[in-house]
């Protein structure tokens, strides 16, 4: 396989695809957060606490997913400086290497996107039990 100075910037526009999308993710999670905090002053409602801890992990999630998509554009700029002084073999390991973290990103980004789902379970699940609200709020 042969890099040229085109194969590190494939990577580029994906990337910066991907840091919009989890940037708009983490604005849209912090205004939840803060929509929580109003409702959880006003009424302390078992769902709002039940949702926090899916929040905290949605919210790390999406930090790590940044993180590992900003190592992979760096991976990716080092690929490329690696090739614009001629050395190959740095610059195929740099790239593969950014490839892997974006692929590390994506699959954060799909474990975020399949806890979503629990946290509108927690409120579907109090509708549907509007009970069940009261033996939650037990601590365990």
């Amino acid at each position: 396989m042969e890099l040229t100075l085109t194969s590190p910037t494939v990577l580029f526009p994906a990337i910066s695809l991907l840091f919009l999308a989890y940037t708009n993710r983490f604005l849209h999670l912090s205004a939840l957060v803060r929509k929580l905090h109003s409702d959880w002053l006003l009424g302390h409602e078992p769902a709002v606490r039940a949702q926090v801890d899916n929040l905290r992990r949605r919210i790390e999630l999406i930090r790590w997913c940044q993180a590992v998509g900003l190592f992979s554009l760096i991976g990716c700029l080092a690929s490329l400086l690696s090739l614009l002084i001629d050395q190959t073999v740095p610059a195929l390991w740099l790239f593969i290497l950014s490839a892997f973290a974006m692929a590390a990103s994506l699959m954060l980004a799909l474990w975020e996107v399949i806890i979503s789902g629990g946290a509108l379970n927690i409120y579907l699940n109090q509708m549907s039990h509007p009970h069940a609200d009261r033996d939650h709020d037990q601590p365990r």
